[in-house]
C-alpha cells in the first residue's frame, strides 16, 4: 500500500460534488460518479470532472468500475426534517441501493452521508436497510452522527456518516475544532480551536450592491414592507418565534401549531421551525439547506443570503459555478456534502488504507460503534432505535451507545 498508491473513488448520486472535491484534495482520483439530475450533471461537469460523470438512474446492478472507495448520499427528503416525513417514499430505497451497490463491488472502504433524521427515520428501518448487506458482506462499520462544524465547517450541520472497510477497522476522525451556538456542541471538547463563524467564512466578498461580475450568483434582492420590518427587529441569532406574533408569517404559523391543529405526531412532522433567522457573525451558521434563500437573512444587512454566500458556508470555492434556476442552484448547495468535512474524512482514510497492511483483517463484518446523538440523552424514539440495533447486532460488536466524543 506504500510508495506509489492512489486510492480511486466511486462517487454515487454526487449532486454537486462536494464528495468528490474533497476526496480529489485528499488525493483520490475519481474513477466515476453518478447522478440523474440534469442541474447536478451540468454542475459536476462544471467543477469537477467532465469525463468520468454518468447521467443515470442508480439500481443494484448498475454497471461501475472497481474502486477503493465507493461514497455517496442517497436523496434524503423522504425522512428529512426539514419537513413531513414519509417513511414509505420511494427515495428512502435508494439507502438499499447504496449497500448493495457496495456489497456487490466490494471497494477496500465506503462512506455514506445522510441527513440525522436517517436514524430515527421508520423506527430505524433504515440504519439496518443500511448495515445488514454491508456487515454480511464483510464490512467493519462505524454509524455516528456528527456536527460538521466539529470539522471545521462554519455551519451547524448535523449529519450521519457511516464508514466501513472491508474486513479491517477504519478510523472515525475525531473532531478538529470546538462549535458553540447548537445543542451538543460542546460535547466535542472546547480546548481545539474554534470553528470558522459566518463573518470569517463570508470575509472578502464584495457587496451584493456594488455591481461587480465575481464571484458569480452573488446578488440579493433588498427587503422592503413588513420583510425590512421583520428584519429590523431580530437581534443575531434570533428566527421567527422572537417576533411579534402578528409579524409571523402564515406558514410559520400554521407549521408552528400543525400538531395541535391536526393531531400529527411530533416524529411525523420534522422538527420546530425557524421561519427566519438572524445570522450571527460570531457564530457558525446553522444548516443550509434548499430553503437558505428564504429562511436566513445577512448577519449585518438587511437582506436575505445570496447563493454565492450559501455557498461559501458550504466551504465551496468561489470558482464554483452552479448550473440551473436560483432554486436549482441552492438546492444543489443545500444537498451537497461540504468539501471542507469530505476532504477530512477522505485524509483519514488514505492513512488507514496507506497502512493497511499492517492492520489486522477480519473477514467476518461487525458494527464498530453506533452514535445516534450529540446529546447526554436520548429521546424515546431514538432509545427505540438504539435498542432495536443492540438486538439486531448483538452485545458481542461493541455497539457504543449514547457516546459522548470527548477529545
Amino acid at each position: 500500500m506504500h510508495g506509489q498508491f492512489k486510492p480511486t473513488l466511486v462517487d454515487l448520486f454526487c449532486g454537486a460534488g462536494g464528495l468528490s472535491i474533497g476526496f480529489r484534495r485528499a488525493g483520490f482520483d475519481l474513477v466515476c460518479a453518478v447522478d440523474s439530475w440534469s442541474p447536478a450533471i451540468a454542475t459536476y461537469r462544471n467543477n469537477v470532472d467532465r469525463n468520468h460523470v454518468i447521467d443515470a438512474f442508480i439500481l443494484p446492478e448498475i454497471d461501475l468500475p472497481s474502486a477503493t472507495v465507493v461514497a455517496g448520499g442517497p436523496p434524503c427528503q423522504g425522512f428529512s426534517s426539514a419537513g413531513r416525513r414519509h417513511d414509505d417514499d420511494e427515495r428512502n430505497s435508494l439507502v438499499t441501493v447504496f449497500a448493495k451497490i457496495v456489497a456487490r463491488l466490494r471497494p477496500k472502504a465506503f462512506v455514506f452521508e445522510n441527513v440525522e433524521g436517517f436514524i430515527t427515520g421508520a423506527n430505524g428501518k433504515f440504519v439496518l436497510d443500511l448495515l445488514e448487506p454491508l456487515i454480511a458482506a464483510g464490512y467493519h462499520v462505524h454509524l455516528r452522527k456528527i456536527n460538521a462544524a466539529n470539522y471545521g465547517v462554519p455551519q451547524h450541520r448535523k449529519r450521519v456518516i457511516a464508514i466501513g472497510g472491508l474486513g479491517w477497522n477504519p478510523t472515525f476522525p475525531e473532531p478538529t475544532h470546538s462549535a458553540l451556538g447548537a445543542p451538543g456542541s460542546r460535547l466535542a471538547g472546547t480546548h481545539l480551536p474554534r470553528t470558522p463563524s459566518v463573518a470569517d467564512a463570508l470575509v472578502g466578498l464584495p457587496s451584493p450592491c456594488s455591481g461587480s461580475l465575481w464571484p458569480t450568483d452573488h446578488d440579493s434582492r433588498p427587503l422592503e414592507g413588513i420583510d425590512l420590518e421583520r428584519a429590523k427587529l431580530l437581534e443575531p441569532g434570533q428566527r421567527m418565534r422572537d417576533l411579534p406574533e402578528r409579524l409571523w408569517h402564515d406558514s410559520y404559523r400554521k407549521r408552528a401549531f400543525r400538531r395541535v391543529k391536526d393531531g400529527t405526531p411530533t416524529e411525523k412532522r420534522g422538527g420546530a421551525p425557524a421561519g427566519l433567522r438572524l445570522l450571527d457573525s460570531n457564530e457558525p451558521a446553522k444548516a443550509i439547506t434548499g430553503g437558505a434563500l428564504r429562511d436566513f437573512l445577512h448577519q449585518t444587512e438587511n437582506r436575505p443570503l445570496t447563493i454565492r454566500e450559501c455557498a461559501r458556508l458550504q466551504t465551496f470555492d468561489d470558482d464554483c459555478v452552479f448550473t440551473g434556476t436560483k432554486a436549482e442552484k441552492i438546492q444543489l448547495i443545500g444537498n451537497a456534502v461540504p468539501p471542507r468535512l469530505a476532504e477530512h474524512f477522505a485524509r483519514c482514510l488514505v492513512n488507514d488504507l496507506r497502512s493497511r497492511d499492517e492492520l489486522h483483517v477480519e473477514p467476518e463484518g461487525a458494527l464498530l460503534s453506533f452514535v445516534p446523538t450529540l446529546s447526554n440523552g436520548m429521546s424515546p424514539a431514538l432509545t427505540a432505535v438504539s435498542e432495536r440495533v443492540r438486538s439486531r447486532f448483538g452485545l458481542s460488536t461493541e455497539i457504543e451507545l449514547q457516546k459522548t466524543l470527548r477529545v
